[in-house]
C-alpha cells in the first residue's frame, strides 16, 4: 500500500478536491449564520494567499467560505408569513397528480400580498392541494386566495427535505378561491414531451410508465404502482436518470455517425448531441438527476471531440458542484444524494468489477455488467434507503438487470416517438411500448410479491455516517494500491 499512489489519483481529480471544501462550507452555513462581511473578507484574503503563496491550504479555505457564501446567498430573508389568509401569485410547476380525491401538485409563490395593499416578491414553493374540478395544467398562473399552512405530521425527515427542497409548506385551492388564472405562457418542451406520449393511445398503465420514464411526468402513477416498485427495488426507473440520458446519448450518436465523414463532421455531430442532451434535459423539465446526467454526458462529448481523455468521477463532482453553487440546498434532497451515491459506486467500484469479470462471449460479459453494476448500485444506496424509508428491498438484486433492459426498451422507444411522431408509425410504436411496459410492470409485481423482497429496517443517522465512512475508507485503501505494472513481449 503506497500513499503516494493515493495522492496521484487525487492530483486527477480537481474537481473532487474542490467539491469536498465547499461541501463542508454549505454544511457548516446551514446549521451556523456567518456574517457577510466575515465571507467575503476572508474569501478575498484566502483567494489572494493562495495565488501569492501557492498554498492549497489556503485554496481549500477559499472554496470553503465560497460554499459557505452559496449556501447564505441562496436563503432569502423573504419568507412568507404562515397560517395568515393572503392574496397571492403563483405558477403550477408539474403535472398535477389525483390523489385521495384532490390534485396534489408543487406551485411556486412568485408574490403576495400584505393587509395594507402592498405586494411583496416571493420565491418559495407550495405543496397545493386543489378541487379536481379545478383542472389545473402545468405551467398554469394562477391569483388565488388562500392560507399556506406549514408540514405537520409525517416523519421528521420528510419536514426537513421538503424543506430542502424549498417548500414553505401546503396550501388548499377551492373553486371560490380561486380568482383569476391564465394559461401557460409559449412552448414548454416538458407539456410537449408528455402530450406527444398520450397521442400514441398505449393502455393506462403502459402510458403512465412511459410518461414517466421518458418524460418525466409522474402524475399518472397510482399509490399502489408506486410502491410496488418501491418494494420490488426499481422505484429509480421512475425518475429520469443517467439510464435515461445515456439512452439519448447513445441514440443520437447512432444517428449521426454519418457526420465524422465530412469536414469538421466530429465537430458538428458533438455538438448537435449536446444540444439533443440538454433538450431532452428540458423535457424532462430539469430535474435533478436529469441535469447531473447531462452535465457528466456533455462532458463526455466534449471529450469525444477533443479526443481527450474523461474522467467520470472528475465529471460527477463537477457537476454536483455545479448544481450546488446552483441550489445548496440539493445537498440535503434524498433524491440528490441517493443519484449521487449510486453513479459514484459505479463509477469507483461498478466499472473495475465489471473489467474482471469480464471474458471471452461477449453476451456474457453484457449479463455480467448489469448483474454487477446493479449489485453495487443496491449494496451503496441501501444506507441510504433504509435510513430514509426503513425499508430495505432484497428482490431488485434479481430483478434489476432484467428491468433495466426493459426499461431501455421503454425510453429508446419512447425518445424515438417523441423525436419522430409520425403517424404512420404510430402502430408500430404503440405495440412494442404496450408489450415492454407491460411485461416490465408485471415482472416488477412479481418481485413485490415476493415474501422476502422487501426487509423493514431503520438506521439512525449515526449508523448510516459510519457504514458511508467505512466505504470511503475501503475506497482510498483501494485508491493507495499501486497498480499492476504489465509488460508486453514482442512476438
Amino acid at each position: 500500500m503506497k500513499l503516494h499512489c493515493l495522492y496521484e489519483r487525487l492530483e486527477g481529480l480537481p474537481m473532487l478536491r474542490a467539491l469536498v471544501p465547499v461541501v463542508a462550507g454549505i454544511l457548516v452555513a446551514m446549521h451556523v449564520v456567518l456574517p457577510g462581511w466575515f465571507l467575503a473578507g476572508g474569501f478575498l484574503f484566502c483567494g489572494a494567499a493562495a495565488l501569492l503563496w501557492r498554498s492549497s491550504l489556503h485554496a481549500a479555505a477559499m472554496l470553503f467560505l465560497f460554499g459557505a457564501g452559496v449556501a447564505e446567498w441562496r436563503n432569502p430573508g423573504r419568507r412568507l408569513p404562515l397560517g395568515e389568509p393572503l392574496l397571492c401569485e403563483m405558477q403550477v410547476e408539474e403535472f398535477p397528480a389525483a390523489r385521495n380525491g384532490y390534485l396534489s401538485v408543487s406551485a411556486r409563490m412568485r408574490s403576495w400580498r400584505d393587509g395594507e395593499g402592498g405586494w411583496h416578491p416571493a420565491d418559495a414553493r407550495v405543496m397545493l392541494r386543489a378541487d379536481t374540478a379545478l383542472r389545473l395544467q402545468a405551467g398554469e398562473r394562477l391569483r388565488c386566495r388562500g392560507v399556506v399552512r406549514p408540514f405537520r405530521g409525517g416523519a421528521e425527515s420528510y419536514r426537513r427535505l421538503m424543506a430542502c427542497r424549498g417548500y414553505a409548506g401546503t396550501m388548499w385551492l377551492g373553486g371560490r378561491s380561486l380568482l383569476e388564472r391564465f394559461p401557460p405562457a409559449g412552448l414548454s418542451l416538458h407539456r410537449a414531451a408528455a402530450e406527444r406520449l398520450r397521442r400514441l393511445g398505449l393502455g393506462t398503465g403502459a402510458e403512465a410508465l412511459c410518461r414517466a420514464m421518458a418524460a418525466g411526468d409522474r402524475s399518472g402513477l397510482t399509490p399502489a404502482m408506486r410502491d410496488r416498485y418501491a418494494r420490488s427495488g426499481t422505484s429509480h426507473l421512475l425518475a429520469v436518470s443517467g439510464l435515461h440520458v445515456g439512452i439519448v446519448f447513445a441514440v443520437v450518436n447512432l444517428l449521426l455517425g454519418w457526420l465524422p465523414l465530412l469536414r469538421r463532421g466530429h465537430i458538428v455531430r458533438c455538438l448537435l448531441a449536446a444540444a439533443c442532451i440538454w433538450l431532452y434535459a428540458a423535457a424532462t423539465g430539469f430535474a435533478p438527476s436529469t441535469v447531473r446526467a447531462a452535465v457528466m454526458f456533455t462532458m463526455l462529448q466534449a471529450s469525444l471531440a477533443s479526443a481527450s481523455g474523461y474522467a467520470s468521477l472528475n465529471a460527477l463532482c463537477a457537476a454536483a458542484l455545479l448544481m450546488l453553487v446552483w441550489n445548496p440546498g440539493l445537498l440535503l434532497d434524498i433524491s440528490f444524494q441517493l443519484s449521487y451515491t449510486a453513479v459514484a459506486a459505479i463509477v469507483v467500484w461498478g466499472v473495475p468489477l465489471c473489467r474482471r469479470l469480464h471474458g471471452r462471449f461477449r453476451a456474457v460479459n453484457l449479463l455480467a455488467d448489469g448483474v454487477a453494476v446493479s449489485l453495487v448500485a443496491t449494496v451503496a444506496t441501501a444506507p441510504l434507503v433504509a435510513h430514509t424509508f426503513g425499508l430495505l428491498s432484497l428482490s431488485g438484486l434479481v430483478v434489476n438487470p432484467a428491468a433495466v433492459l426493459l426499461g431501455g426498451v421503454v425510453v429508446t422507444g419512447s425518445v424515438v416517438w417523441m423525436l419522430l411522431p409520425f403517424g404512420a408509425l404510430q402502430p408500430l410504436f404503440a405495440a412494442l411500448l404496450d408489450a415492454a411496459a407491460g411485461v416490465l410492470d408485471g415482472l416488477v409485481a412479481a418481485a413485490a410479491a415476493w415474501r422476502w423482497g422487501a426487509v423493514e429496517v431503520s438506521l439512525s443517522g449515526g449508523a448510516t455516517a459510519a457504514i458511508y465512512a467505512a466505504m470511503v475508507a475501503a475506497t482510498l485503501w483501494g485508491a493507495c494500491r499501486e497498480p499492476k505494472k504489465t509488460l508486453t513481449l514482442p512476438r
